[in-house]
């Protein structure tokens, strides 16, 4: 019988990361479909340094699962780099590829649970075993003062790494929280699903990507 390990405890998961073996065995059966693939946990993307960080619920099958970025090569992705663009919070162009220069301003992006689930969909025990790379994340971004989490799952993941309780801090669009030294931002998830069902429109998505933008330009930088 495998032993579950992560050999790299840290904020990244190591390739052969196995502690969820559903996850893990998914992985498997997508590296032999098509060996071309990233078939790996999904690096954070974007500086460390980062005043924003932006979690979103796991890797796409076809998007991150594929290219290796988070949000890259499905439609999600679209609305959010465009987004990112539009506040100052990326530069370059967005091209759906990670070889296509793009590159984050004050911003980073990471996932609740870094490796592709079947349909979408992560077990409650698959976020809770994730979420140390979540709170490794958190600890080295000494520069951290907002989050943005997209949809009540990472909204739920982000206020426990950060030793609260989501039923104190309950998931809201347009809504906000400060957390010691960090404001939480909510928006539903930038999915097609939402997007298509009028759940989230670009313009409420924009609308809270422009209430970051104020509070970052009023703030001060840390010393």
């Amino acid at each position: 019988m495998t032993t579950a390990t992560c050999p790299d405890p840290g904020s990244t998961p190591s390739p052969d990361c196995n502690l969820c073996p559903r996850l893990a065995a998914f992985r498997r059966e997508w590296q032999a479909r098509e060996p071309a693939w990233f078939n790996a946990p999904v690096p954070s993307f974007g500086p460390v340094g980062a005043r924003l960080l932006v979690v979103g619920l796991a890797p796409g099958l076809r998007g991150a699962n594929r290219t290796g970025r988070p949000f890259t090569g499905d439609y999600a992705g679209d609305l959010l780099y465009e987004t990112l663009l539009t506040f100052g919070l990326a530069r370059g162009r967005y091209a759906a590829s990670p070889d296509d220069g793009l590159e984050l301003a004050d911003s980073r992006i990471t996932n609740a649970v870094r490796c592709v689930p079947p349909e979408n969909k992560p077990t409650g025990a698959e976020i809770v075993t994730c979420r140390r790379f979540l709170s490794g994340t958190l600890a080295e971004m000494a520069n951290l003062q907002a989050i943005v989490a997209l949809g009540r799952v990472a909204h739920d993941t982000v206020v426990r790494a950060l030793g609260r309780a989501p039923t104190r801090v309950p998931f809201r669009h347009g809504g906000h929280y400060d957390l010691g030294n960090v404001r939480l931002f909510d928006s539903y998830h930038c999915s097609r699903y939402n997007t298509n069902t009028r759940v989230l429109t670009p313009e409420m998505f924009r609308a809270v990507f422009g209430d970051v933008r104020d509070f970052l330009d009023a703030v001060p930088r840390a010393a």
